[in-house]
């Protein structure tokens, strides 16, 4: 009988590495505002693109569309969104950040960016341009958008 090692099959290395630095850059957030990964993610994407609906922050962020629902109502009690219904579609919504949600993420910024180059400083020169490459090259060959879709239907799982 073929057995599978869990612990040097590369799609179970990259889960578990990809949990790993987000648990420890969870700690940022959490510690300063008290988030969690779905309100970080929300507030990161409506941060970097302005408007958007909850369909494409789930896309963009691979959460599932509950996750994504409760952190958009958590962010809009805290004053930090807004939602502004589509005029050709009632369903649909569109979200924005609040003064109050910017300034929140224009503080995470840099807290972000520190923490991505203390976590690249770990590794050698030629260990962070490889890990880049590597990376574009699955993720091209994936295809970025079915990289999110398979992120979001794992995500539902566990």
């Amino acid at each position: 009988m073929e057995i599978l090692e869990l612990e040097s099959f590369l799609p179970y290395r990259l889960y578990r590495l990809a949990d790993a630095v987000s648990r420890e850059f969870s700690r940022i957030y959490k510690d300063r505002h008290g988030l969690t990964r779905p309100e970080w993610r929300t507030l990161a994407g409506l941060g970097q693109h302005g408007t958007m609906t909850a369909t494409a922050l789930g896309e963009q962020s691979a959460m599932h569309k509950t996750k994504v629902s409760r952190a958009v109502a958590e962010l809009e009690r805290r004053r930090w969104l807004t939602r502004t219904p589509n005029e050709n579609d009632r369903r649909v919504e569109h979200l924005t950040l609040t003064k109050a949600g910017l300034t929140a993420y224009q503080e995470m910024v840099p807290l972000a960016k520190a923490f991505e180059r203390e976590l690249l400083e770990k590794l050698r020169n030629s260990d962070r341009a490889a890990i880049e490459a590597a990376l574009a090259a699955l993720e091209s060959r994936l295809g970025r958008a079915e990289v999110g879709v398979e992120a979001n239907r794992l995500e539902r799982r566990g």
